[in-house]
């Protein structure tokens, strides 16, 4: 999913990326703002993720969206 797409949608996936991952604060999820990129930093922040732990994690939830 490219940036552009990810930034229309994020209204759509954010509770889906709250139930995914709950250590996500809704602070965490408005700073995220539809960014890929933020979300990304910020899985590797909250969950000790590399960055191609946390793109692949995200492209799996999110790839069909």
């Amino acid at each position: 999913m490219n940036e552009d797409t990810f930034k229309g949608k994020w209204k759509q996936l954010r509770g889906r990326a709250k139930q995914v991952w709950g250590d996500l604060s809704d602070d965490d999820l408005t700073r995220i703002d539809g960014s890929y990129d933020r979300l990304v930093g910020t899985l590797q922040e909250k969950y000790g993720y590399t960055k191609a732990e946390a793109q692949k994690k995200i492209d799996k939830e999110f790839g069909d969206a």
